[in-house]
This record gives structure tokens, C-alpha cells and sequence, in this order.
């Protein structure tokens, strides 16, 4: 197992050489590490959750024209190039494929408990002071607006809404991001991601007060 950890941390650094900052190399160690976490809370295969931990940004649909499919073919073929069973192949590909938050409608609720923990790692790092950074950092990326007060957050999107949404940053905290903390599968999950939810709450009430100039 440690060799098969160890070529997929270098296999994914060289591939997200340049990845935009929010879901570069870091955003993966620091999912990876989550997931680590959590699983030592819960009866789980720890080789599954660390691949897939390592390999769920591997190539994110946002930057392949929303293309879902190229993940899970990069995926395979590094896997195989290094010998995991099918088994292990299959497991990680599931969870790449239902990790995302647009997928939540689609997916069983019946989850097995590696796609759960990676999940909640995934989420985790999408909230709190890491959250708030990445969000702002992907507005910037896309040139968005940081807020408009008359743009109002657009609730309960389908899928393809929120694929193709360009709302202003703060709106994204509403669409997506306070929505995180009721999410969450496992109970190290819930605790980890409640702190970071009170400081999304202390961080907008102060974006507030300084945008009205309160």
C-alpha cells in the first residue's frame, strides 16, 4: 500500500503542476490529510479512502468544459500503470464520480462509508478561513463579482444551473457553502465542519458591516 500512496502523491503533484490555487496540489494534501482524519473514526478501507482522496480533483470538470468523464479515465489508467486490483479501481472510481456536491440528487443514499468520508473531507475544505480564501480565489479566477447587493443567491439550482452559475463570491457562500454543515456523513465530519460554519457566519457578518460602511 505505502508504495502504491506514495506513487500517487507524485503522480498527482506533476499533474496539477499550474492547477488554479483552489484546487491545486495543496487542496488535495489537505483532503487527503482530512480523510486520513476521519477514517480513523470509522471502519473503513484506508487504502480506498487515500486514493480516492488523492485522486478526486485529478481533473475537476470545471476546467475540462464540464466534462465529468476524464477524471475517472486519468484515474483508471494510473491505477492500473500501477497494478491496484479492480476492486480498489472500482471503489476509488465511485467515489470520484459521486464526491461532487452539483451530484448530490443523483446519488444513492445507500453510500459506502470510504465515499462518505472522502466527501466530508472534500466538503470540509470547501468551508471555514481555507473556504472563504478558495471561494474568493475562484471568483477572481472566473471574474466574478465579489457582491452585489440587488443579484440575489439562486436556491435549490439543478445540476446544469449550477454548472454554468456566474453569481457574485458572496452569493456562492448561500448556494453552496453554509448549505456544507448539514451535509456532512460522519460524526467527526459534522464536528470538524461546525467551527468552520461559526467563522463563515462571523466572516459575512463583518463583510457586511464594512461593504454599508457601518
Amino acid at each position: 500500500m505505502k508504495n502504491l500512496i506514495e506513487n500517487t502523491v507524485e503522480f498527482v503533484k506533476e499533474k496539477l503542476e499550474g492547477a488554479e490555487a483552489g484546487h491545486d496540489w495543496f487542496h488535495i494534501e489537505r483532503v487527503w490529510k482530512l480523510s486520513k482524519k476521519i477514517a480513523e473514526t470509522e471502519e473503513c478501507n484506508r487504502e480506498v479512502v487515500e486514493l480516492a482522496a488523492l485522486l478526486h480533483d485529478i481533473a475537476d470538470p470545471k476546467f475540462h468544459n464540464g466534462d465529468e468523464t476524464i477524471a475517472l479515465k486519468v484515474s483508471r489508467e494510473f491505477l492500473e500503470s500501477q497494478n491496484a486490483s479492480e476492486d480498489v479501481v472500482e471503489k476509488v472510481l465511485f467515489i470520484i464520480k459521486n464526491i461532487s456536491f452539483k451530484n448530490r440528487g443523483e446519488v444513492s443514499k445507500d453510500l459506502p462509508i470510504e465515499l462518505k468520508i472522502v466527501q466530508d473531507a472534500d466538503r470540509i475544505d470547501a468551508i471555514g478561513a481555507i473556504g472563504i480564501g478558495r471561494t474568493f480565489n475562484f471568483g477572481g479566477f472566473k471574474n466574478n463579482l465579489m457582491y452585489d447587493p440587488n443579484i440575489a443567491p439562486k436556491l435549490n439550482m439543478s445540476k446544469d444551473e449550477y454548472k454554468k452559475s456566474n453569481g457574485t463570491t458572496i452569493n456562492h457562500f448561500y448556494e453552496k457553502l453554509l448549505l456544507l454543515k448539514d451535509l456532512m456523513n460522519t460524526e467527526k465530519g459534522k464536528e470538524i465542519a461546525e467551527e468552520r460554519h461559526d467563522f463563515m457566519l462571523k466572516f459575512l457578518d463583518q463583510f457586511y458591516k464594512e461593504w454599508n460602511v457601518d
